[in-house]
């Protein structure tokens, strides 16, 4: 007779950074173990509280106290893209500012003419190792917006792109439709009109085509204004999508609020967000989604302001907003690096904001960003001593292995 097995593997002898969120800090359990059965957990806990019945695993690996986490969740990124623009970040070498370099031709409407210019064939290719790279870091779960083709076929393509990476790599994506992030050509001058494609025809299409998992906008002087972007979300929330919002990044539009009043999933960047913005945010359980790349990378002066945050019990997310245009970068490591010397979080709110508040930040707080039973067995296994290693290090990937979905 075969023999029968109470669980399909079973991680032994580790330190477990549980993120639950009844624990203290990290949630730390210093020897623990995790057990898995069908690409859930069914226990993670102390390894004396393991039940005798989920002892007899098909497969038992000691962990030699190595640390496991969540798998890291990248909730903010635009993934999908053509080309770069290494000619725009010398330009801001000189001195020109991100306004500057859009007002002339440059910044998002260049990708966009990349982007149309290139196949969904070659946006994969492109892409493709931008996501490795994540992988490589023990990145389980992103989110990918769409927001260079800013017309039905290339918004189309931009997001069959992206569903075609999460079938190529075991990663679990979720698409986000960003229509409302710039201005296209064939509109120039008429805003009015662009946004009412948007609500009429491009995202519709796309939703009952089931390409979208969330709606965002850039709700900025040099995009789309707080009326343009409700505007859309309402089109949104007719068609039953949640919305997220790039919101107060370069001045103050009040997009933490706009974000608020729609219960949006989550608000991004928010360096100009003002203490009214932070209560809505609460208010409404929106998490604040930290971007330090783009921070850094355009030499941002005036900083997320962490502590009304805090104060006000919103929760935060840090995520790379790896885009070619402000944040070329591939390092959700690096992000929380940045996040704690620039913005001045903390370790656990760094891990955290990888782990259980990304995963609120794309809705998928029951299913993912804390090692918990019923949970996907999403796991990243690390060889460091303390989990602030992982702020800590520059340049160093300590990932000794990467668990998806069990496996």
């Amino acid at each position: 007779m075969a023999p029968s097995f109470s669980c399909d593997r079973l991680w032994t002898g580790a330190r477990l950074a549980t993120l639950a969120p009844h624990r203290v800090g990290v949630g730390a359990i210093e020897r623990g173990a995790i057990a898995v059965r069908g690409g859930r957990i069914v226990f993670a806990g102390a390894e004396t509280d393991l039940p005798t019945t989920m002892r007899n695993a098909r497969e038992t690996i000691p962990c030699d106290g190595r640390w496991i986490t969540p798998g890291l969740i990248d909730c903010h990124t635009h993934l999908v893209h053509a080309g770069n623009r290494a000619g725009e970040f010398e330009m801001r070498l000189r001195g020109a500012s991100y306004e500057e370099i859009a007002r002339a031709g440059g910044g998002i409407v260049s990708s966009v003419k990349a982007l149309r210019a290139a196949s969904e064939d070659e946006l994969v290719r492109q892409s493709l190792p931008r996501l490795d790279t994540l992988i490589g870091e023990g990145v389980t779960t992103i989110e990918i917006k769409s927001g260079y083709g800013l017309d039905l076929p290339n918004e189309r393509k931009s997001l069959l792109a992206a569903g075609r990476m999460g079938r190529e790599r075991p990663a679990s994506v979720r698409r986000t439709f960003l229509g409302a992030h710039a201005l296209p050509p064939e509109f120039a001058g008429d805003k009015t009109g662009y946004i009412e494609a948007i609500v009429t025809a491009i995202l519709p299409a796309l939703a009952r085509e089931g390409l979208i998992d969330a709606v965002d906008g850039f709700c900025e002087g040099i995009a789309f204004s707080p009326e343009e972007m409700a505007r859309v979300f309402e089109a949104a929330r007719a068609l039953g999508l949640p919305v997220k919002l790039h919101a107060d990044q370069l001045s103050n539009l009040h997009g933490a609020a706009l974000a608020a009043r729609f219960g949006a999933l989550s608000a991004d960047h928010l360096e100009h967000t003002d203490d009214d913005g932070a209560a809505a945010l609460a208010r409404a359980g929106t998490t604040a989604v930290m971007l330090p790349g783009a921070y850094y990378f355009i030499r941002e002066k005036k900083a997320p302001p962490i502590a009304l945050f805090r104060r006000h019990g919103v929760p935060m997310a840090v995520a790379t907003d790896c885009n070619p245009g402000t944040s070329p970068m591939t390092s959700l490591l690096l992000a929380m690096n940045m996040a704690a010397t620039l913005f001045r979080m903390t370790v656990d709110e760094c891990i955290a904001g990888v782990t259980r508040e990304a995963a609120r930040a794309l809705g998928l707080g029951a299913e993912v960003g804390t090692l918990e039973a019923g949970k996907s067995a999403d796991l990243a296994i690390w060889n460091i001593e303390q989990p602030a290693e992982l702020v800590y290090r520059l340049g160093f990937n300590p990932l000794h292995a990467r668990v998806w979905k069990g496996r």
